[in-house]
C-alpha cells in the first residue's frame, strides 16, 4: 500500500501544480490581450516618436520602482510564503521603507529627464509617467506577489487582469476622445493606474494589523537591499536598449524600436507565470533543478515558447502588416527578423529567477551588471555601425545570444558552488529568533 501512497501523494501534488500554473497562466492569458488592446490603442494614438518617448519614460519608470521601498517586498514575499501571520508586520516595513526611498527615486528621476528626455519630452508628463509606473503600478505588483505568496493565484490572475483591463479602457477612450497628445496621455495614464491600485489594495489585500517592527526588519535589510539592487539592475539592462535608441537615434527610431519590443515582450507573459512557480518549488526544494538533462530541458521549452510566440505573431504580421494600425505596420517586416530575440530574452529573466530562489541575490544583481554592461556595449556599436534599422535589429539576435550564454554559464555555475543538502521532502523554512 506504501507505493501506491506515495503514487497518489504525488499525483495529487502535480495536479495542484497543474491547478496553480493554470491560474497563473488565465492571469497571463487575459492580460495578453489586454496588453494588445492597449498596445494598439496608444500606438496608433500617438505619433511614433511620442510612443518611443512614452514607452522610454515608462520604461524609466519601471526601472526606479524597483529603487522605490529598497527591495522589501522580497520578505513580504517570502513571508507570505512561509509565516502569513506576519505579513501586517512585514506590510509595516514595506510602507516605511518605501517612504524612505521616494527622495533618492526623486533624484534618481531627475537625473534620468537631464541626461535622456529633456528637450524631447515636457517634464509634466515624464513625471505623470514615472509617478504612474512608481507609486500605482508596482503597489498594484506587490498585491499580487503577496496573494502568489499565500498561494493565492487566481485572485493574483484576476488583479492582473483587472489592472489591464483598466489601463485597456483608458487607452481606448484616448483613442477615440483624446487629442493625441503625449501630455494628455500621460495624465490619463496616471489616473488609470492609480484607479487599479486603489482597487487591488482595496479588494484583495489581506486584512491583518499593521505593527511596525523594526527587530524584524534589521535581520533581512541586507537581503532586501541586494535584491533591490539586483532588481535595478535587472529592469536597467532590460529597459537600457530604449534608453540607448532614444538617446543615439531620436525620438522617431525609439518608437521603431519600442514597438517592436513591446511585439516581442508579449511572448514573456506565459514565460513570467512558469518562473513564479519555479521560485515557489525552488525555495521548498533547492535540489529540484540539480541535474543537467532536466536544466536543459526546461531552458529549451522557454526556448521553444518564446520563438514559437514571436513566430506566430511576426507571421500573422507578415500577411496583414496593417492589422494592428499603422503605426505598427512600420514595425511589422522586423518582427520574423528578430526570431530568436524573445528566447534568448525570457532565458536571461529565468536564471536570474533561479538565482533569487536560491538566495543569491548578490552574485544575482552582480551577473546582471556584467549582462547589462556587455548588453550596452553591443547595442552602442549595433546602432553605431550598422547601416539600416534592418541590420541592426538583425544584429539583435547575435547580441542576445552572447548575454543568454554569459548569463547561464555564470548562474549555473553559481548554483553548483554552494549545492544545498538534499532534502527527503519540501518543508517551509523554520522561523528564525525573533520572527
Amino acid at each position: 500500500m506504501a507505493p501506491i501512497a506515495v503514487w497518489t501523494g504525488r499525483l495529487k501534488g502535480n495536479l495542484n501544480l497543474v491547478r496553480d500554473y493554470v491560474s497563473l497562466l488565465s492571469g497571463s492569458a487575459g492580460r495578453l490581450v489586454l496588453s494588445l488592446a492597449y498596445f494598439v490603442c496608444i500606438a496608433n494614438a500617438l505619433s511614433v516618436g511620442d510612443f518611443g518617448l512614452f514607452a522610454t519614460a515608462s520604461a524609466t519608470g519601471i526601472v526606479l520602482s524597483r529603487i522605490a521601498g529598497f527591495g522589501f517586498v522580497s520578505p513580504l514575499y517570502r513571508v507570505a510564503t512561509g509565516r502569513a501571520r506576519l505579513i501586517g508586520a512585514y506590510t509595516a516595513g514595506l510602507l516605511a521603507a518605501f517612504a524612505l526611498s521616494l527622495p533618492l527615486v526623486a533624484i534618481a528621476a531627475a537625473g534620468f529627464y537631464l541626461a535622456f528626455f529633456k528637450g524631447e519630452m515636457g517634464v509634466g508628463a515624464y513625471a505623470a509617467v514615472v509617478a504612474a509606473e512608481v507609486l500605482f503600478w508596482r503597489s498594484l505588483e506587490i498585491v499580487t506577489i503577496v496573494n502568489n505568496g499565500l498561494g493565492r493565484f487566481a485572485r493574483g490572475a484576476v488583479i492582473v487582469i483587472a489592472g489591464s483591463a483598466i489601463r485597456a479602457a483608458a487607452a481606448v477612450g484616448f483613442l477615440f476622445l483624446g487629442s493625441g497628445s503625449l501630455a494628455t496621455w500621460s495624465l490619463a495614464y496616471l489616473g488609470a493606474n492609480a484607479v487599479a491600485a486603489i482597487l487591488a489594495v482595496i479588494v484583495y489585500y489581506p486584512r491583518q494589523r499593521l505593527r511596525f517592527r523594526p527587530d524584524l526588519y534589521l535581520a533581512r535589510w541586507r537581503d532586501s537591499v541586494s535584491v533591490a539592487g539586483a532588481e535595478v539592475i535587472f529592469y536597467l539592462q532590460s529597459e537600457l536598449d530604449k534608453l540607448l535608441v532614444l538617446s543615439l537615434g531620436g525620438p522617431q527610431a525609439a518608437g521603431i524600436y519600442a514597438i517592436l519590443m513591446r511585439l516581442i515582450d508579449l511572448t514573456a507573459l506565459p514565460i513570467r507565470s512558469f518562473n513564479t512557480m519555479i521560485v515557489q518549488r525552488m525555495m521548498r526544494n533547492p535540489t529540484l533543478l540539480s541535474r543537467w538533462p532536466v536544466r536543459w530541458g526546461v531552458e529549451a521549452g522557454v526556448a521553444i515558447v518564446s520563438i514559437a510566440g514571436l513566430a506566430a505573431l511576426g507571421g500573422f504580421l507578415h500577411v496583414f502588416p496593417t492589422a494592428l494600425g499603422e503605426n505598427v505596420s512600420d514595425a511589422a517586416p522586423l518582427v520574423l527578423i528578430a526570431l530568436t530575440v524573445p528566447a534568448f530574452r525570457n532565458l536571461i529573466e529565468y536564471e536570474s529567477e533561479l538565482l533569487y530562489a536560491r538566495g543569491k541575490t548578490t552574485l544575482r544583481a552582480l551577473i546582471l551588471a556584467i549582462v547589462g554592461l556587455i548588453k550596452a556595449g553591443f547595442l552602442v556599436m549595433l546602432l553605431r555601425t550598422m547601416p539600416t534599422t534592418e541590420s541592426w535589429v538583425l544584429g539583435l539576435n547575435g547580441l542576445f545570444f552572447a548575454l543568454w550564454i554569459v548569463s547561464a554559464a555564470a548562474t549555473y555555475a553559481a548554483l553548483d558552488w554552494s549545492r544545498p543538502p538534499r532534502m527527503t521532502r519540501p518543508v517551509t523554512p523554520a522561523p528564525q529568533p525573533g520572527e
